[in-house]
């Protein structure tokens, strides 16, 4: 019988879940947490975030997984240190605040001596590189993610590919763990410099911003116009070049990676010409400003939110679009409800939460829907949404 690797992977969202989840399939995996609730779940086979995937995995699945509080267990004799805690974009410094990962990686490399720190976290460019020169030391490399919040696992387990910020044995061993836990077969992989690696992540997700504002912009201008967006779509992308995904409207770009991506990219352009990167950051606001025009043009008396999560299947709600509707509304003096079984708070943002879906239904003019399902079908036609095709 093998001789199974140790990792400890530091951090329980979505990327920390998801990936300890994939490796302890073959590999024994401690997870270091300063969360004892979420310690606590894992321990207890219970997933710290919302993934069917992951649930499944954790009731059905023989997998040698722990948590933890503590340091010293968590790091020693770990061959693999994974950093998964978050880097917010902090507005002040206009940059990620990555004194989490900072402090993981000081950790690390002071209570393990030998393991590899691979950094998961998104991180500015050249940013792993500065870590690598203050430790004088080649034990830390970046190695990027690439989940959908609500499918990260499935994400793990096919996925599109896998990219390695080192050349060294370490990084070429860690990318056949993540390989050997994927149920897909022949992932493409590549191995490059950890701070080209740091630019993939940034410069993927900034494409995909740019998709959700071309398509966003599409559809403000058929609205407008009143045109029908469906058809301009469907016509547009029938181009093989173009293509039909991330082409359905919405109130704009959000949750916790794309608008904080996007800044962090364009910070990173200091000195370099460009006016792209700009716009994309700059249109999500425009998109928002827009739809809340368009509400306000109902002239409705009470505005209903419908949900405030970012996609179906997730439980976040960080930085999603329809809070920006929603806050715009609400500062023109429209008196705005909210619908989210996810909050456990009679208001946010100053506004109203209705727990009941009748009542909600009931008090609202207008329901705003990003994403229309079968649960207010029945007040269609009190339903503003852009979701055109019915999908994510």
């Amino acid at each position: 019988m093998a001789t199974k690797t140790k990792i400890t992977v530091v951090g329980s969202g979505y990327v920390g879940m998801s990936l300890s989840v994939l490796l302890a399939q073959y590999n024994d995996v401690m997870v270091l947490d300063i969360d004892t609730a979420r310690v606590d779940k894992i321990n207890n086979k219970q997933s710290t975030v919302a993934d069917a995937e992951i649930e499944l995995f954790l009731a059905k699945k023989a997998l040698s997984l722990r948590a933890t509080l503590d340091k010293q267990v968590a790091y020693d004799g770990a061959s693999f240190i994974v950093v998964a805690t978050p880097t917010n974009y902090d507005a002040g410094t206009n940059r990620f605040d990555t004194s989490s990962v900072d402090t993981v990686v000081e950790d690390a490399l002071k209570l393990n001596i030998e393991g590899l720190v691979v950094i998961r976290s998104t991180v500015p460019v050249g940013h792993t590189k500065s870590l690598q020169e203050k430790f004088e030391t080649d034990r830390i490399i970046f190695s990027p993610e690439f989940l959908r919040e609500g499918q990260a696992l499935k994400d793990n387990l096919f996925p599109s590919r896998i990219i390695v910020g080192s050349h060294c044995k370490a990084g070429i061993k860690f990318s056949e763990l993540l390989r050997q836990g994927a149920e897909k077969i022949d992932v493409d992989t590549l191995f490059i410099r950890s701070t080209e690696a740091e630019a993939v992540k940034l410069f993927a997700n900034t494409y995909l911003a740019m998709r959700v504002s071309f398509f966003n912009e599409l559809d403000s201008f058929a609205l407008a116009h009143e045109l029908d967006t469906k058809s301009i779509i469907n016509g547009v992308c029938l181009d093989e070049r173009i293509g039909d995904g991330y082409n359905n409207p919405s109130f704009g770009y959000g949750g916790y990676c794309l608008p904080k991506d996007t800044k962090q990219l364009l910070a990173n352009y200091v000195q370099v010409p460009q006016t792209l990167i700009e716009a994309i950051v700059s249109s999500n606001t425009t998109r928002k400003d827009f739809i809340a025009s368009e509400i306000i043009k109902m002239n409705p008396k009470v505005v209903g939110f419908y949900r405030l999560v970012m996609k179906e299947g997730s439980d976040n709600f960080r930085s999603s679009a329809i809070q920006g509707v929603m806050k715009r509304i609400k500062g023109m003096g429209i008196n705005v409800v909210v619908y989210e079984p996810a909050l456990n708070s009679d208001a946010i943002f100053g506004c109203q939460v209705v727990n009941n879906i009748d009542d909600f239904k009931h008090q609202s003019d207008v329901i705003v829907a990003n994403r229309v399902n079968q649960e207010i079908e029945d007040v269609i036609v009190k339903v503003f949404s852009r979701d055109i095709f019915g999908i994510d």
